[in-house]
């Protein structure tokens, strides 16, 4: 008979067994976060900062505050190249290291992961960008698509054109060109801009650009057989420079354009300076290194030689997006831990929650040291979008200034189209809305 362990010894083998492992003992005191990027190939030069900012941002919490509520922050980036079967390869190799939620940087990766997100418990998080009615949270759980919308994009870019006209009357019998990326995220607008078409008498030419958009005379070939009295460019990567570079020597007018909040950052216009000048763009958030956040990465991160990219890119559009993306990701764990227990390591229902439930009022905001950047943002169980304002920039050839005040998208327009949607998708997928009691739990 073999001689019975001492409880000690036992304990002792099981914390090294753990310890060696880097298994649960590791995990109890680490959120981990995994961060789809691209940083190679022809949308790099717009994925690269924006992976950046949120790289740093994860950083700065644990240099400046030891984590959240002393739990500390981990990552692991993996490399999709913009491409949706990469993006889920990369979904299903990090989702078992404790992710609980995922920005997957692409409207295409986020299409192919949302039946995933629900069984897997894995929250989707797509500032901006992804499944415009998935802003409806009684049918999309999992998905959160914070601040904003393809849908609210458009309709504010319509609203803008209106402004510039004199009047959302005066848009009748005029000609609006949509030149998109021919993808799901260059699709998107489309429903709502066909639907104000209607309702405001315009009428709506649709331009394809086959991805990734460094081939466009064709596309501006119609815009010049078209002569529309605006284009809305729905660009992303490579494809605005060109676009604006293709306008240029078409002697399109830039000061028609006006492009959404994923085709108004600095690689979009600095290879064209002067040539893109009077460019307009969507603005979701502000950009440059004044901002008390950006000056903490400046010192915390970048200032102990820990910054992800060059420190000159600090601040820039995409840099300050992304950010903000792992904020509001760092905040949800926040907000889940105030319920679900200070301290503590939250799980895929827990942080779901805490984005279910982000109350982000101006004060919160100047304590993040978030000032000046982004609009105030709450959520709730019916709303996963939480913000539906955007200002318009322009470039004056060498940097971009705020043009207009804020727009807000007009809610008696999408509301209703965010439902129908909503319950079409729930009744293709055999879904059922979620109960008042689900909305509690």
């Amino acid at each position: 008979m073999k001689p019975i362990k001492s409880y000690a010894s036992i304990v002792l083998a099981a914390a090294a067994a753990l310890a060696a492992s880097g298994g649960a003992w590791a995990q109890a005191k680490e959120q981990f976060f995994p961060l789809l990027v691209y940083r190679t190939g022809a949308y790099a030069p717009n994925g690269t900062p924006w992976a950046n900012g949120k790289q740093d941002y994860i950083k700065l919490v644990n240099a400046r505050d030891g984590g959240v509520n002393g739990v500390k922050l981990t990552f692991e980036e993996c490399e999709t190249g913009y491409a949706t079967d990469k993006g889920v390869e990369c979904y299903e190799r990090l989702k078992s290291k404790g992710a609980t939620v995922v920005d997957p940087q692409a409207t295409g990766i986020t299409f192919a992961l949302t039946d995933k997100a629900p069984a897997d418990k894995i929250a989707l998080l797509t500032l901006g960008y992804g499944l415009a009615a998935s802003q409806d949270g009684g049918v999309f759980k999992w998905n959160f698509p914070l601040m904003g919308s393809y849908w609210t994009a458009a309709d504010m870019l319509i609203q803008r054109l209106g402004q510039k006209e004199g009047g959302m009357a005066k848009l009748k019998g005029k000609k609006i060109a949509l030149v998109y990326h021919d993808s799901p995220f260059g699709k998107e607008p489309i429903p709502l801009l066909e639907e104000r078409s209607k309702e405001n008498g315009f009428e709506l030419v649709k331009i394809p650009v086959t991805a990734p958009g460094v081939e466009q005379k064709s596309a501006w070939l119609q815009v010049r057989q078209q002569h529309p009295d605006y284009v809305l460019l729905w660009g992303w990567g490579v494809m605005n420079s060109t676009a604006l570079k293709e306008a240029q020597a078409t002697g399109y007018p830039r000061e028609k354009m006006y492009g959404v909040w994923w085709s108004g950052a600095e690689p979009d216009v600095k290879d064209v300076g002067e040539g893109a000048k009077g460019y307009n763009a969507l603005a979701l958030n502000s950009s440059g290194q004044q901002p008390k956040v950006i000056q903490d990465i400046l010192k915390y991160v970048h200032g102990k030689g820990q910054g992800t990219g060059p420190k000159d890119e600090v601040g820039s559009v995409l840099y300050t997006r992304g950010v903000i993306i792992q904020m509001l990701a760092i905040e949800a764990v926040r907000r889940a831990q105030e319920r679900f227990g200070k301290g503590k390591v939250m799980n895929g229902e827990q942080v779901r929650w805490g984005l279910e439930n982000l109350s982000l009022d101006q004060k919160k905001l100047d304590a993040l040291g978030f000032n000046g950047v982004m609009r105030p943002l709450s959520t709730s169980c019916v709303d996963h979008m939480g913000s539906n304002w955007a200002r318009v920039q322009t470039w004056d050839g060498a940097k971009w200034n705020i043009s207009s005040d804020w727009l807000q998208a007009d809610e008696q327009i999408i509301k209703p189209m965010v439902r129908a949607a909503a319950d079409k998708y729930a009744a293709d997928k055999k879904l059922t809305r979620r109960t008042p009691a689900d909305c509690q739990s």
